[in-house]
């Protein structure tokens, strides 16, 4: 690589400030160490960026550039802010394969969706990405539909080493592949996050889907709806179940009428809320207010009311649960049950990485349970 002249210039401006070294960056990816010996250029090389180039530049020690590097947590704050700023001016990289190789560790998590489509996983995905992204690893996504698609066990992710460990937002999975992932010795690093298996010892963070369906019927009945449908998540799902169950007794509670078919199968898309708004239209008794167990769902169910020329809230409330980004700027803004969906995952990517990080025989959070809150926009209203 040539050189350009000014560069021994700026070398003889920087002596003043580094006395015997001068680090000068090329391009951000070589840097010179033009050595000096009583005011004497003696010697220059050129090379790819080193720890000990970050250090220097940090005024650090190495020792403290790899821990900053490997745990930031466990620095301050002024000497992360020191060590990343000399990163960007050395342009260090990471040998990751060296990394790898040396602590026996893939450095990355696989992240397993249902529906990649799906908008509710986004910020979710986000949460799990910033939280692996502070303790240097990353973020593999992959679908279940595929993976099962592909003939590939979900183990063989572990087993090969691509991934270190596991979360499922995916609780529908076959009991064959759950008992697999069950009996793995791997099984340790696998956790399940807003879906989750009754009857299985894996962690898991779930949001309170009890709470947030009695807040939205509750919340129906407050302003004077007394015949209230719901619209269900697809059969044998664990959500589904929650919220349905939930619905059922709390509707018991308030001593409110249930007809059978004010239970509308669904399965949390918007093709499934556009047929439950044609079961609701073909309804001779129809309820004044609809609670589905999704966003999408009611999405769907206020499209198709659209096309067949009813008007939410005039004819029929509907809200629905999740709180996803598009629900306060779909018309009219829906009304939700909202889950911290950046919690879900900072939460899930610190308890799989303490599962990781911590020797097998030490006591681990096995379960986090998060709050919901109900946010009311313009869907909903008193029965007219």
């Amino acid at each position: 690589m040539r050189i350009p002249a000014n560069y021994f210039a700026i070398a003889e401006t920087c002596n003043r400030l580094h006395r015997g070294v001068v680090l000068i960056v090329l391009s951000r990816k070589y840097v010179i160490d033009y050595i000096k010996d009583g005011g004497k250029r003696v010697a220059m090389t050129l090379k790819t960026s080193t720890l000990q180039d970050v250090a220097r530049v940090a005024k650090v020690s190495t020792a403290t550039v790899s821990r900053t590097l490997s745990n930031p947590d466990v620095v301050s704050e002024s000497t992360r802010r020191r060590v990343s700023e000399a990163v960007k001016v050395t342009g260090y990289r990471i040998n990751r394969a060296a990394r790898n190789l040396r602590t026996q560790r893939a450095h990355s998590v696989l992240v397993l969706l249902p529906d990649l489509a799906n908008p509710f996983f986004s910020t979710i995905l986000e949460g799990i990405s910033r939280s692996l992204s502070k303790q240097g690893y990353s973020m593999l996504i992959a679908s279940t539909k595929q993976v099962h698609d592909s003939g590939e066990r979900l183990i063989d992710y572990l087993d090969d080493a691509r991934a270190d460990g596991m979360i499922i937002l995916d609780g529908g999975l076959e009991p064959e592949v759950v008992e697999l992932l069950a009996n793995a010795p791997q099984a340790r690093r696998i956790l399940f996050a807003c879906e989750w298996v009754d009857g299985t010892g894996f962690p898991s963070v779930r949001c309170e889907n009890s709470q947030g369906t009695r807040k939205a019927v509750n919340h129906l009945y407050d302003l004077g709806h007394r015949k209230i449908a719901h619209v269900t998540g697809p059969e044998g799902n664990v959500l589904m179940h929650a919220r349905k169950d939930a619905f059922v007794a709390e509707i018991a509670l308030l001593g409110l009428t249930l007809k059978p078919e004010w239970i509308i199968p669904g399965d949390f898309s918007l093709a499934a809320g556009c047929l439950a708004a044609k079961a609701w239209i073909a309804m001779e008794d129809r309820p004044t207010a609809v609670f589905c167990a999704s966003d999408q769902l009611a999405m769907g169910f206020i499209a198709e009311l659209s096309r067949h020329g009813f008007q939410v809230p005039k004819d029929v409330s509907v809200m629905g649960f999740d709180d996803i980004d598009l629900a306060e700027q779909f018309i009219p803004p829906l009304t939700s049950i909202k889950q911290d969906r950046l919690m879900i995952g900072e939460t899930a990517a610190k308890m799989l990485m303490a599962r990781i990080e911590t020797p097998p025989e030490e006591h681990l959070q096995h379960a986090a349970v998060l709050p919901v809150s109900l946010v009311i926009r313009e869907s909903t209203a008193a029965p007219q």
